[in-house]
């Protein structure tokens, strides 16, 4: 396996800077390889504040103007801030950045222009290609312009959410040490709402925790600064701010299923009939909650380039996923933490009733979150399950679906691992729990972190 088969992944491009299977020789090679296949005559990039940051940036962009295109370099950002220059201006993105990986990770995250995805299947494999048999320069260099987009990617959250309609509530935010931290205080600057910040300063060696808040043990302070003081609602960003984690005002965590319904429902109210799209693993509470409002709900597969096709095929006004993702068609249908706040602190300035107990009526099952398991032989654990649960319906949409009335679970192989992500979901806590150990006992393996 080549250097490059371990770092493309589905959706992006991931690799470790310490022991080399991502440094600025492969940077560069990348960064001439998307300018020939972007085919446009100037690339927006921006990047996040890991200390590999700037060597990785200043390659890729040797690698850009080495084919005589333009760079457009906005600085340290969030990734959505790259996807909004990219669809205002209409030109193809690129991101420096590993996300929610450990320090010594970085990575590449790109789109063409207007902010369409890039994928293994809308791209990705092609731009690969390109690294591997790097092509000749051009007779002239592309330039390189710095310019700050901050100002008019706040205008632009503000375009969409109306910040005189936000209350003033008290918002407890852990930024991570991640992006975030760039962009809140002029976010909060515009609101009555008051934020206290958890970790609001960008640093790449990320000294609290790691910027994943999908894992419950990154969310304990944050959910200790709720429980301690009275706030309307927590939040926590990931490293490179384009998801976000909400804790109610009782510290509990909201699922990725419990947002993306609020958040359907705000804009069926305001738009009635509108398609939501939701990804396969999402709680069956969402297209419930969708049709209940008199919306379609389109179910796809998981993953940014899957959801965003969909929606751009079917106009849809929003998409949601389990792992905080959240697409606003409005926003070039790219995916934004810091709107997805927004757009929560407006449901919740125009509820008459606390997040605790807003949620209540959009929680109609219960799940298991994401279960990882290690396993050698993943296409035979599945035709287990197959053979195991022929009585229920199947559907193989993305993985392995199997469901009946009143319970359901998912198995998808992971495209880089061998491990098999598990996801169930019943209608109680008892059937939730005979059906998971169903599950994992036919599965076997080990459980794996996350």
């Amino acid at each position: 396996m080549s250097v490059l088969d371990t770092i493309f992944k589905a959706y992006d491009i991931r690799g470790r800077t310490d022991i080399g299977t991502l440094d600025e020789a492969v940077a560069r090679r990348i960064g001439a390889a998307f300018a020939v296949f972007a085919d446009s005559e100037r690339i927006a990039l921006g990047r996040d504040c890991r200390a590999s940051s700037p060597e990785i940036a200043g390659a890729f962009i040797d690698g850009v103007v080495g084919q005589g295109v333009d760079v457009l370099y906005l600085g340290e950002v969030a990734t959505d801030l790259v996807y909004f220059v990219s669809g205002s201006l209409d030109i193809p993105g690129a991101m420096i950045t590993a996300s929610h990986n450990p320090p010594e990770y970085n990575g590449i995250k790109l789109c063409r222009s207007g902010a369409r995805p890039i994928g293994v299947e809308s791209g990705l494999e092609t731009i690969k290609q390109l690294t591997a048999t790097p092509p000749p320069p051009a007779a002239a260099a592309g330039t390189v312009v710095s310019e700050s987009a901050t100002g008019p990617y706040v205008d632009h959250l503000f375009s969409i959410v109306d910040s005189s309609a936000i209350a003033p509530l008290r918002v407890a935010v852990d930024g991570g040490n991640g992006m975030a931290g760039v962009v809140l205080p002029e976010v909060f600057e515009r609101l009555s709402a008051e934020m206290v910040g958890l970790y609001i300063e960008p640093d790449g060696t990320f000294p609290n925790h790691p910027p994943n808040p999908i894992d419950p043990e990154n969310l304990k302070d944050l959910v200790a600064l709720v429980t301690e003081e009275t706030f309307d609602l927590g939040v926590a960003f990931d490293g490179d701010a384009d998801r976000a984690f909400f804790i109610d005002d009782a510290g509990v965590p909201l699922s990725g299923s419990t947002t993306t319904s609020l958040v359907a429902q705000w804009f069926l109210d305001r738009e009635p009939g509108a398609v939501i799209v939701h990804n396969l693993i999402t709680s069956r509470s969402v297209p419930e909650l969708v049709r209940r409002q008199g919306g379609e709900p389109v179910r796809t597969m998981v993953g940014h380039s899957y959801i965003k096709a969909v929606m751009a095929e079917t106009d849809a006004v929003f998409g949601g996923e389990h792992s905080g993702h959240y697409y606003f068609r409005d926003n070039y249908r790219a995916d934004s933490g810091m709107l997805a706040m927004l757009v929560l602190l407006q449901v919740l300035s125009e509820a008459d009733q606390p997040l605790s107990e807003l949620r209540k009526g959009v929680e109609l099952y219960q799940a298991s979150g994401e279960i990882n398991i290690e396993i050698e032989d993943k296409q035979g654990a599945l035709d287990r399950l197959r053979e195991h649960f022929a009585a229920g319906e199947v559907d193989e949409l993305d993985g392995l679906t199997i469901g009946w009335d009143d319970r359901w679970f998912n198995v998808r192989p992971s495209n880089t691992e061998q491990v098999l992500r598990v996801n169930v979901e019943a209608a109680d806590r008892a059937a939730l729990h005979s059906l998971v150990e169903d599950v994992l006992a036919v599965i076997g393996g080990s459980r794996a972190a996350h």
